[in-house]
């Protein structure tokens, strides 16, 4: 049955538009002066400029472009009328641009910048909009042979994309096919009419080639004059789509987290509070604002036995803070900021809020158990293995559909969790209390908040097989609609086989096998093929990473960071060295970050040394296997063959506890690769029958703790190959001192006062001396100092350290013991 077919009447204009454009192919110089006209007389911002300068040459897609983007219908309307007038159209301008496909505004041009673009990019982007109209209005084979030809020879610059079918649609809409997001989505969802016959010809995972996407409008074509078609032509089938939502309203979800409830009486109580208050006055506030009961605040969750009430509060403090309602910069305080003052809140938004930043924080990846101020790489990509249902027994369907999916249904929506916790909770409640739900609890959670795109999933099979392999390419989704398995992730599918696995394969639904990177290589070697080129890894956009992050995040002045990134620059091997607590670890990362200028983790690796530690280990050595030994490859060779490849770029290889290894065991023969004269310079390896060198762009930073009396100084031999830079307690520098002045803790002061008195006594102790100085660090922490947390400190890390320090002077112990705890009375 076909539908009502709404009138296309700007497609007179956007056909006649083509027409004139087309005159100015060998005219742009001329074109470019008209476009810039056009803009000046509307008092429009002029868009084709390339560093601060108008462009020199422009393709006549982007002019349609111009107004063909996410700009006011006015606007389009403007520029539409400034250019066609200019150019000489008749036809009228349209006033309705309804199912008209528009560009990204952030990718509306057609061509890169000119320092990034072929000598042909722009001409070739002529040829095929020439070439299309041609064979649009006069098909022929010869034609037809021109336009695939210049097609084909633009699909792949840069620019282009899926833009290309747009383009196309603009200058002959009832000839070419529409290929954008919108109209892919509505192409290939669920039940379409159209989805199973043109997935035959192509996915639409990646712009097809001329011959594919003919093919694909010569279906269309025919099956417009079907009589149960809903659609009559490309015009009507693309104002379909544009009135489907948009996919990412399709992927829009709203949560029914717990916490979300307490965003409002939250604001409320600040506000009723003058602005600000303790955590125990707002929550009191909120208790008296909603007449909670007794039962409500103090019911708690788990075995942990926090309260419930106080638990969701903070929660959705935190959100509030990162969307910049609260202020969190004096602590044990919440405060209003200005928005938080001014701002609507309601259920809405507070979904909204948590939505948008469960999707960043699900792309955090923590090192070391780090705050959330250390959030060192938020895309990296990982490994999984999974299993698609009971003996991979969905397999086929995920496969044929494009996703994943795992089981739990009865559990809904799983982003309303906040916690494993509470999906063991609900897990009890539906499943029955005789399980602990521990694994279960486990995979859920992964599945919906740390399986992102970009990660590769291994499909298996029980525990011998591997059947598939694949890229995730969505964020969790829920999807009521399936009879089951409703919790899924779009992921675009590699491979579908059988191969033999690497040994047994773990009896989980869904395991992370990042870390375990010689299993990780084992699987990836079993889908090379010979005969393919070399395999690349998706580009990674990483967060920025400035000198002055590093001197907002690190306690160390501006010129001393300068004097360690020169000398780190001239030595290309520096320990730093200091006392336990000084941050050693903390800085070193972050002093690769600010020198490369983004916190890309793919070109920084950490190991830490120690005293079984081998050559074996770091460099390469044979390893036992189930059938005898092997020559395996240890971090460091990896490290510096990749980096070779890379030779424009920095890579930073840090080792931990550097002066517990025995490194002249360790390091071997490379202890002399290691200068920097010597970078690039070839040894023949131990173990294998080939040269090896250290690249010029392997910086190695080494940490050192000066207090550990158990370990040997490093060998005369290795300490000239190093630079040594010291790294001191920084309780005067004046990021600790902002610290300080923030702290809403009368005591945190005055114990400073006496840490700072104790290091005076270490560093003139003869037995000791500066080296045994107690750092900063341990008076550092992302949540609110009250004096349990300092009493923490000094009972169970600051005395304990005192007891090893003068293990034959308890006097000093007692009377060091008798001042830190003095300074919390």
């Amino acid at each position: 049955m076909k539908t009502d077919n709404p009138t296309f009447s700007w497609s007179n204009f956007y056909m006649e538009f083509a027409d004139k454009l087309l005159q100015y192919k060998e005219k742009r110089t001329e074109l470019l002066t008209k476009l810039e006209d056009v803009y000046n007389s509307l008092d429009i911002r002029y868009p084709f400029t390339e560093n601060g300068k108008s462009i020199d040459d422009i393709c006549p897609f982007t002019v349609f472009g111009s107004f063909n983007k996410g700009i006011t219908n006015e606007n389009r309307i403007a520029i539409a009328e400034g250019i066609s007038s200019k150019i000489g159209v008749q036809s009228p301008v349209p006033t309705d641009f309804n199912g008209i496909p528009v560009l990204n505004n952030m990718k509306a041009w057609f061509f890169a910048y000119k320092n990034q673009r072929g000598p042909e990019d722009i001409p070739n982007l002529w040829n095929v909009f020439e070439t299309a109209i041609q064979y649009a209005d006069h098909q022929s084979a010869d034609l037809k042979k021109k336009f695939t030809d210049s097609y084909d020879k633009v699909r792949k610059q840069q620019g282009v994309k899926w833009n290309l079918t747009m383009g196309l649609y603009w200058i002959r809409p009832f000839f070419y096919l529409n290929l954008d997001e919108r109209n892919r989505t509505y192409l290939l969802q669920k039940n379409s009419y159209y989805s199973e016959y043109i997935t035959k010809i192509s996915k639409l995972k990646d712009l097809p080639n001329a011959k594919d996407y003919i093919k694909l409008i010569n279906y269309f074509k025919d099956t417009f004059q079907t009589e149960d078609n809903p659609h009559q032509s490309f015009p009507n089938l693309s104002f379909a789509a544009w009135k489907q939502p948009s996919p990412k309203e399709i992927d829009r979800k709203k949560s029914n987290a717990s916490f979300l409830k307490w965003f409002v009486p939250l604001i409320n109580a600040l506000k009723e509070l003058g602005g600000s208050g303790t955590p125990e006055e707002v929550r009191n506030q909120i208790a008296a604002d909603l007449s909670l009961t007794d039962e409500i605040v103090n019911e708690t969750r788990g075995r942990s036995g926090v309260k419930k009430f106080d638990n969701e509060v903070a929660f959705a403090r935190n959100y509030l803070v990162y969307d910049g309602y609260i202020d969190n910069s004096i602590r044990g305080m919440w405060s209003l900021t200005e928005k938080g003052q001014t701002a609507d809140m309601d259920d809405e938004i507070a979904s909204d809020i948590f939505i948008k930043w469960v999707d960043k924080m699900k792309k955090q990846r923590e090192e070391d158990s780090s705050p959330p101020s250390d959030v060192v790489n938020e895309k990296e990509k990982r490994y999984w293995i999974y299993s698609p249902g009971h003996s991979a027994s969905k397999w086929e369907e995920f496969y044929s559909q494009d996703i994943m999916g795992i089981g739990w249904d009865k559990m809904g929506d799983l982003s309303q969790f906040s916690s494993k916790e509470e999906m063991k909770s609900k897990m009890k409640e539906l499943y029955g209390q005789e399980y602990t739900f521990m694994n279960a609890a486990h995979a859920t959670w992964q599945f919906a908040n740390e399986l992102l795109p970009g990660d590769t999933i291994y499909v298996k099979k029980g525990t011998s097989k591997v059947i598939g392999r694949g890229i995730v390419e969505s964020e969790y989704m829920y999807d009521p609609t399936r009879d089951e398995y409703k919790h899924i992730h779009k992921v675009d599918w590699k491979e579908n086989g059988e191969w033999e696995h690497p040994g047994k394969a773990v009896n989980k639904t869904l395991t992370d096998i990042t870390s375990y990177t010689d299993y990780v290589r084992k699987l990836e070697d079993l889908f090379i093929d010979e005969d393919d080129d070399d395999t690349e890894e998706r580009e990674v956009d990483y967060d920025p990473y400035t000198e002055e992050d590093f001197l907002n995040e690190v306690f160390i002045d501006k010129e001393r960071y300068y004097k360690l990134v020169n000398l780190l620059k001239k030595k290309r091997n520096v320990i730093l060295q200091g006392a336990p607590g000084v941050g050693k670890t903390f800085s070193a990362k972050r002093l690769a970050y600010s020198i490369m200028g983004q916190k890309d983790t793919s070109r920084v690796m950490m190991i830490q040394f120690h005293q079984s530690y081998s050559y074996e280990d770091f460099i390469m050595g044979y390893r036992p296997t189930n059938d005898g030994f092997e020559l395996a490859e240890g971090p460091f060779y990896e490290f510096c063959k990749k980096a070779e490849k890379d030779s424009n770029r920095d890579y930073f290889f840090i080792i931990d506890e550097i002066n517990r290894g025995n490194l002249s065991k360790i390091f071997g023969e490379l202890l002399m690769l290691l200068e920097k004269d010597k970078r690039g310079q070839k040894l023949r390896l131990l173990y294998a029958n080939q040269l090896f060198s250290v690249p010029k762009n392997v910086y190695i930073l080494g940490m050192m703790n000066t207090a550990d009396r158990s370990l040997a100084m490093l060998d005369y031999a290795l300490r000239r190959r190093f630079a040594f830079f010291k790294l001191e307690p920084a309780f005067d520098s004046e990021g600790f001192q902002k610290i300080l002045s923030e702290i809403n803790n009368t005591k945190f002061g005055p114990l400073v006062e006496q840490i700072k008195a104790l290091n005076n006594y270490i560093k003139h102790d003869e037995s000791l001396g500066s080296g045994f100085q107690i750092g900063h660090s341990y008076l550092c922490a992302d949540e609110e100092i009250t004096d349990e947390w300092l009493s923490s400190v000094i009972e169970y890390e600051l005395i304990p350290l005192l007891d090893e320090y003068w293990f034959d002077e308890p006097s000093k112990v007692e009377q060091w013991t008798n001042r830190l705890r003095g300074a919390l009375k």
